[in-house]
């Protein structure tokens, strides 16, 4: 088809692999270009485009030939120190550009961001698919409605168990074990702050202000390594720099407070540890649970009597764009991630296409990279608290969140 996408692909690691998966599913996007600096995940990526859709992509090791085609778009699942620099090159080549999470490690480079963007007027999304999490959605819609009352405290998280993964990364060309080695931060915040930004309307009426990083032992690794592979393994004494756990405090204009975590060399179950905490009531992934007061204060004191209860409330607040897709047996439901993979990226190309604002836009994007290196500088100056840029620069004061109207893809109601 002559109005297909024309997409450009960076980076074919883990992440790349699902992303990729997702767009060669996709009837109206041509994958022209691949690019990876190892020429057998080029050849690999190359193979899945053939299969899927009868044509080998181009293949190349340097991004900026992607940059020189005619493409639509181009999606950045590189290593986290690669995705600003990829980004700021694409916008400046007035490439609309899709980027996947991952933390800054500089407060500047998120400035450079927003400074390319605003120059350019080039679109860029961050592909944060918990906005698109049917849960999460509804969480955020039961907020917006009033259900918690006046909502004073968030908590999020990314409480993943990654050690298993940790000892082949290496191996596996797989950046994320480097930074656990040489840093000390909140490397993963987007996924928990994506969704509470929009409870709390960061960047649209409301804004950060500092924040304060606090980061436990790193033994987790250690121990895993000893126990499972013996004392002679390479990583068994290794001085890892990342903390197990690391605890974000932040604070914001309008009073309220946010507790994020980092939980990823310890063992334990998956969780984003998602709560709201408000003056009529309270959501909490853990458990499952919707407590409110008018309805739930005889079990106050008996909360596993109300586990999994939230699931009749996700169902009766169910986002639009949820309830649009819940009849939907192809590939929109069959994307990574219980589809929140196809949703997050079909906003970004159809916003793309039709000249909407981004669902996630660049102050949202610079805000989730910044709270990486703010982080690390706290831990590195015993959890003090350092101040949040406002990368809007006061415009958060009269910024509204984007309607259906505006975008029918908007996370927002």
């Amino acid at each position: 088809m002559d109005n297909n996408y024309r997409i450009g692909f960076v980076g074919y690691g883990h992440r790349g692999i699902g992303l990729l998966n997702n767009y060669i599913k996709m009837d109206d996007v041509d994958i022209v270009a691949v690019c990876d600096k190892l020429p057998e995940r080029q050849q690999t990526a190359a193979e899945a485009v053939k299969a899927q859709k009868g044509y080998l992509p181009i293949c190349t090791d340097n991004y900026q030939d992607l940059l020189n085609m005619k493409i639509d778009a181009l999606i950045v699942a590189t290593s986290w120190a690669d995705h600003v620099n990829i980004a700021i090159d694409a916008m400046n080549a007035g490439i609309p550009v899709g980027i996947e999470v991952g933390g800054a490690y500089s407060v500047e480079e998120c400035w450079d961001l927003v400074r390319t963007h605003e120059s350019t007027k080039t679109p860029i999304m961050m592909l944060t698919n918990t906005r698109y999490d049917r849960r999460d959605m509804a969480v955020v819609n039961m907020a917006k409605q009033g259900l918690f009352g006046r909502v004073a405290h968030c908590d999020g998280g990314y409480c993943h168990d990654l050690r298993v993964s940790m000892v082949d990364m290496h191996e596996n060309h797989h950046y994320r074990l480097t930074n656990y080695m040489m840093r000390n931060s909140d490397n993963y915040p987007c996924h928990a702050m994506a969704v509470l930004s929009m409870i709390l309307d960061i960047n649209r009426g409301n804004k950060l202000l500092s924040l304060s990083s606090v980061a436990s032992p790193a033994w987790g690794i250690n121990d895993y390594v000893k126990n499972h592979f013996g004392e002679d393994h390479k990583f068994a004494h290794y001085p890892f720099a990342q903390s197990d756990i690391v605890t974000t405090t932040i604070r914001c204009a309008r009073g309220e407070t946010i507790t994020l975590r980092l939980d990823t060399s310890l063992p334990r179950s998956y969780s984003r540890r998602l709560e709201v905490h408000g003056t009529k009531g309270m959501f909490m992934e853990d458990g499952n649970i919707v407590y409110l007061e008018d309805e739930h204060s005889q079990m106050r004191d008996k909360p596993r009597e109300l586990y999994n209860n939230a699931d009749a409330y996700v169902e009766k607040y169910a986002h639009r764009i949820w309830k649009d897709c819940a009849q939907d047996t192809g590939v929109g439901m069959s994307g990574g991630h219980g589809g929140t993979d196809y949703l997050v990226n079909r906003a970004f190309l159809e916003s793309v296409r039709n000249g909407l604002p981004m669902p996630t836009d660049i102050y949202d994007t610079a805000i989730l990279l910044a709270l990486t290196p703010l982080s690390e500088m706290s831990i590195a100056n015993g959890g003090a608290f350092v101040d949040v840029p406002d990368f809007t620069k006061g415009r958060y004061l009269t910024r509204k969140p984007i309607t259906p109207e505006e975008n029918p893809w908007s996370p927002y109601m």
